[in-house]
């Protein structure tokens, strides 16, 4: 047992790369990408420490070239599950029990592995599995999840340095302690780092975890769980089961031990697991923390004294990054009628340059969606507004599924600020535009606030100062991740914790402290020093 205190030192974000010509990082991010194009892997479920090969399987293929296999991923079941939970519960308590320090030391040697030995694995499994550009990998597949290790670790020194005020002849303290029972992880295919960090951060709080990463992205997952294998990761304390939703979710939400949900994914699916969990509240052990982070419907709003090219650089940036496949992603715009012909010509012109391709080529911008699923979901939007007397595509527009699933950077403009592309997540490279009167400012804000049922994130544009004060209190509930002069994409760890309200979820704010307590129990222990030895009290004499 420890006899000191222990401190874990304010991290930094971990500086990225940046993969340019000539740069010795470019090669060996190449070698990597050749190395892991090479060969096909076969991905197993992983209960206590075991592989276990379902032969139920699934193609793991490249979304930008989709007769390229990387590999196969065995499917878990209900049976699968239940070992699951009964490993769980068996490695809970020595794990509970382990000096918190040493479950931070897990996740400290984790980040060194990622952003060290294998930090071109990490980008190259990322782009071949997500179809991401070295840059988009390279800020999150390495740098964000390194980022949410090493952050994660410091929150809960600070959070067990928090104690409270004891008077005379009184010691007061607090203990942090892990749920009883299992939690359940549910990872989404679009960022590698939200797939190693909502099981890991439940971990570190001393709870064993069912991890259910998408099947869409099985393949930089499964790296993830190696990674926290090398570091020390004890058997059992996470379990890795890739599978279909229901297959594994069902049989989750039915056991009693269940006490803890962390989530990021579709609003639909969390409002399915939510109604669930308190369909069955009355057969749980305790009442399960239930944390999600889902759709977004996300903004840029251009007030009459923005800046037009910045607000065209934002717009092309936090819509067509990653395919617009990030929560986050600029999806709707409103733009004042004198800004327009201006906007519309620089936009539409830095647009055209966009090259969308194998992620591979390094002068590409724009990869493919992760699958045909998202695919066809995508394109419905936009046969949706070309068959529409209220929508005009200005960009892009066309896509093809015959090598990768491509789908082209797409503008349209909408005389309806209610258009089905204004109001609907679409999750795609597709970023509608509403042009309002500049003398209908008001206006065009309750629009903003009012038209989408989310409120993740979104961004305003103004240089009039008392304008940006204003646009920012009238959108106060609009977004949880709020932007001034800057996309709304790109939230970093300790400096943008990341969430938003209604629709979008409950806003607990990955990447912070507030997280982290939802998967601690307090409790508080009052110890007297001099106990009494007279029950009367002085008013009694």
């Amino acid at each position: 047992m420890s006899t000191a205190y222990f401190e874990v030192p304010k991290p930094y974000n971990e500086p990225y790369l940046s993969y340019a010509p000539g740069t010795p990082e470019r090669d060996k991010l190449k070698q990597a990408l050749s190395e892991l194009r090479a060969k096909e892997v076969e991905i197993p479920v992983i209960i206590g420490g075991k592989r276990i090969f379902t032969g139920r399987t699934q193609d793991v293929v490249m979304p930008h070239n989709h007769k390229h296999k990387l590999g196969v991923v065995h499917k878990a079941g209900p049976e699968e599950v239940k070992l699951a939970i009964a490993s769980c519960l068996e490695a809970r308590e020595a794990w509970a029990n382990m000096p918190w320090e040493h479950r931070a030391s897990i996740l400290l040697k984790a980040a060194d592995i990622i952003t060290g030995p294998e930090r071109y694995r990490a980008n190259a499994a990322t782009m071949l599995g997500q179809s991401k550009t070295p840059h988009q990998s390279e800020i999150e597949a390495v740098g964000e999840l390194a980022d949410f290790f090493r952050f994660n670790a410091y929150y809960l020194t600070r959070i067990m340095g928090d104690q409270p005020s004891s008077p005379k002849e009184t010691w007061n303290r607090v203990e942090y302690r892990g749920l009883e029972g299992f939690m359940f992880a549910v990872t989404p295919f679009n960022f590698t780092a939200i797939a190693g960090n909502l099981p890991t951060s439940m971990a570190l709080c001393g709870n064993a975890v069912i991890w259910k990463p998408a099947t869409s992205s099985v393949y930089s997952s499964y790296f993830v769980m190696e990674v926290l294998e090398r570091a020390g990761m004890p058997p059992g304390v996470i379990n890795f089961l890739p599978g279909d939703g229901a297959d594994v979710g069902d049989a989750v939400f039915a056991d009693p031990n269940l006490c803890g949900l962390q989530f990021t994914g579709s609003t639909g699916t969390f409002q399915r697991m939510w109604h669930t969990i308190g369909s069955n509240i009355q057969n749980y052990k305790t009442y399960p923390r239930i944390v999600g982070e889902t759709g977004g419907k996300d903004f840029i709003f251009m007030h009459p004294t923005a800046d037009v090219r910045e607000v065209s650089v934002a717009a092309l940036r936090g819509a067509f990054e990653f395919q617009g496949q990030k929560c986050s992603a600029a999806s709707r715009m409103y733009v004042p009628a004198s800004k327009w012909d201006a906007l519309r010509e620089d936009l539409l012109a830095e647009v055209a340059q966009i090259k969308m391709g194998d992620v591979e080529e390094f002068d590409t911008f724009m990869g493919a969606v992760i699958d045909k699923k998202a695919f066809d979901s995508i394109t419905q939007y936009i046969d949706h507004a070309k068959g529409s007397d209220e929508a005009e595509i200005l960009a892009g527009g066309r896509y093809d599924d015959s090598v990768g699933f491509f789908v082209e950077p797409t503008v349209i403009l909408t005389s309806n600020p209610r258009f089905k592309t204004m109001e609907e997540e679409i999750f795609g490279p597709v970023l509608t535009i509403y042009v309002y009167e500049d003398d209908k400012l008001d206006e065009a804000l309750t629009l903003c606030d009012t038209t989408s049922p989310y409120a993740l994130t979104g961004a305003i544009f103004a240089k009039d100062r008392y304008a940006v004060t204003m646009m920012a209190d009238r959108l106060r509930h609009a977004a949880g991740n709020f932007y001034i002069n800057d996309k709304p994409t790109g939230a970093i760890v300790d400096q943008q914790p990341f969430g938003g309200g209604r629709a979008s979820g409950t806003n607990d704010k990955a990447g912070s402290m507030q997280n982290l307590l939802r998967w601690l129990s307090a409790r508080s222990i009052k110890e007297n020093l001099n106990p009494p030895t007279d029950w009367r009290y002085p008013y009694m004499g």
